[in-house]
């Protein structure tokens, strides 16, 4: 039975990727920064799911702004190593939003820890996950992006720059680590219904993301799918990305009907 490590996985679409891959038959690991959400979500997912194997795992990327928690990572991979689980799919959904962060009233460190997480976590999560896909003949690893690599918005630069930077670190894994059978893809989603959605209805009622070309933006069933089709799909498409994002990214503007 094949493994799915999915980090940032106790609620949104971190839910509905565990839940893909479970409904799948894959044995599942997910991560998550709250002790109490991981034991609230683990609860959940075995009780829907008995027939595989969920196990999480309370971890958080850096020790501070400035500090990968890299120790952190090594345990990890140790414990799954002595449970006898190998990971064949890495999906590192989880990520540091960097919201509201201003250019000339935020500290330096809000910048480093965003991108830390991003980049420099994702990246060590990636070269233990690697290292043990070698061993075993092949694997692969999916980073859930965003849009925004491409696409501005106002008042999270660091977040861009991260996505940014993660997309140039998926192509460079994607080459060096192909002769491996090691696929390196990405997913950009664009605007998400979270539980964002149902906290602020009125913000997201206006908000231009939510004007697409075919109406309506996407659910995390609709990042999962796309998740999965790389992990299972995708035998010969590496250093690729593939964008959800209800066509936000092909407009020049949303056009935004009068009412």
């Amino acid at each position: 039975m094949k493994t799915a490590l999915i980090t940032g996985a106790c609620i949104n679409t971190g839910v509905a990727i565990v839940e893909k891959f479970a409904s799948e038959g894959y044995n599942v690991i997910f991560t998550g920064r709250s002790i109490e959400k991981v034991h609230a979500a683990k609860k959940a997912y075995r009780e829907k799911f008995p027939e595989v194997q969920i196990i999480g795992y309370n971890i958080d990327s850096l020790l501070d702004e400035r500090t990968v928690d890299e120790e952190s990572v090594e345990k990890t991979f140790s414990d799954i190593d002595a449970k006898g689980l190998l990971v064949d799919t890495l999906v590192l959904n989880a990520a540091d939003q960097g919201l509201g962060q201003k250019i000339f009233e935020n500290p330096l460190t809000d910048f480093m820890k965003v991108i830390n997480t991003n980049v420099v976590w994702n990246y060590c999560l990636c070269e233990h996950a690697a290292k043990r896909m070698k061993e075993n003949g092949g694997g692969n690893i999916v980073f859930v992006n965003s849009n925004t690599a491409y696409r501005a918005i106002p008042d999270r630069i660091a977040y861009e720059a991260s996505k940014g930077g993660q997309l140039g670190m998926m192509r460079g894994l994607a080459l060096d680590l192909g002769k491996y059978n090691i696929r390196v893809n990405a997913v950009l989603p664009g605007m998400i219904k979270t539980d964002r959605w149902d906290k602020d209805p009125e913000f997201y009622a206006k908000v231009p993301s939510r004007f697409t070309p075919i109406g309506d933006v996407a659910v995390g069933e609709d990042v999962a799918d796309a998740v999965w089709y790389f992990a299972a799909h995708a035998r010969n498409t590496t250093g690729a990305e593939l964008v959800v994002d209800g066509g936000n990214t092909i407009q020049l503007y949303p056009v935004i009907p009068k009412t």
